[in-house]
């Protein structure tokens, strides 16, 4: 197995993380038929989350929004094959951040705060420039890969121009080592939890959610400011990120607020532009228990 991996990544992820994008995108259009019109790649979960997601849509359009989240998809994919070997200059050409100054100004403040975003656009190249931008030491929250080679090589390549990452198992650790430090620590809200009596549910794009909520768990206990994330693609390759506020003191909300509101953040950016998520994963295959009537009994 480590031999398959390592002829893997050396003989095939590489040569392709190589290429210059015109060639990568060549690739990507071929990719677009193979998954969509032969392989069928994930296309009943992803046109059956589009069709239960936007219910006043016709079929012609879920079937619109499809294909063009193929294309993305395609792109996204030979895009995060580059992550490996792109430099940093041409990560902070691909990777614009409009207003560095709106979370600077927490680090003149002497506040560390929670970065919020979904799997939206280029996540993938947002990793390895957003610490650039940033006063504050940047840190994401990941969950490890199975294969311990490749979840490596993963970690090496996002945190090779300053990002820390680290694993969902050390989190409440991790905030204990560096509370005294000014970090910016991103949390992604959109993957489906895997312990639904501590999630948050919620409607989402018309369908009952659970939703983590350990973003609004750390910023209440240290009282960090939570920020939100929007990336734009500007054109293929390119992409824009811009922080949103949401709440300078969070001890100060009710239950659910910070969540609620990270999570509308992001179905609006979805509702906008739904291509760009991630359809492809099952992120509603949980229902609600049975015990949990209402998101106020989650706790």
């Amino acid at each position: 197995m480590i031999i398959l991996n390592f002829l893997l990544y050396y003989l095939v992820i590489i040569p392709i993380s190589l290429l210059p994008f015109p060639v990568l995108y060549k690739i990507s259009d071929l990719l677009y038929y193979l998954f969509y019109y032969i392989i069928g790649y994930r296309k009943k979960v992803v046109l059956q989350n589009i069709q239960q997601s936007f219910p006043e849509k016709t079929s012609a359009e879920h079937i619109a929004i499809c294909k063009k989240f193929y294309r993305h998809f395609c792109d996204l994919i030979l895009e995060s094959l580059k992550v490996f070997t792109i430099s940093e200059k041409e990560v902070r050409q691909r990777m614009v951040f409009k207003n560095p100054e709106f979370l600077n100004a927490y680090f003149h403040q002497n506040r560390s705060i929670i970065l919020a975003g979904g799997h939206y656009n280029n996540w993938e190249l947002f990793a390895v420039a957003v610490d650039a931008p940033m006063l504050h030491k940047a840190i994401a929250i990941y969950k490890p890969l199975s294969n311990p080679f490749f979840d490596a090589k993963m970690r090496a390549t996002r945190g090779k121009y300053g990002l820390r990452m680290i694993s969902t198992k050390v989190v409440g650790q991790v905030f204990e080592e560096e509370k005294k430090n000014l970090t910016a620590t991103i949390f992604g809200i959109d993957q489906s939890p895997s312990h639904l009596a501590k999630s948050y549910w919620m409607n989402f794009l018309h369908q009952d959610t659970a939703v983590l909520f350990g973003t609004e768990k750390y910023a209440k206990e240290y009282n960090y400011p939570v920020v939100f994330g929007h990336i734009n693609k500007v054109k293929r390759g390119h992409y824009s990120f811009e922080f949103f506020s949401v709440c300078d003191e969070p001890q100060k909300t009710s239950y659910g607020e910070i969540t609620a509101s990270i999570t509308h953040l992001l179905e609006k950016d979805i509702i906008q532009q739904p291509e760009f998520w991630l359809w492809s994963h099952k992120r509603w295959k949980h229902k609600r228990p049975c015990t949990l009537d209402t998101p106020a009994l989650v706790q």
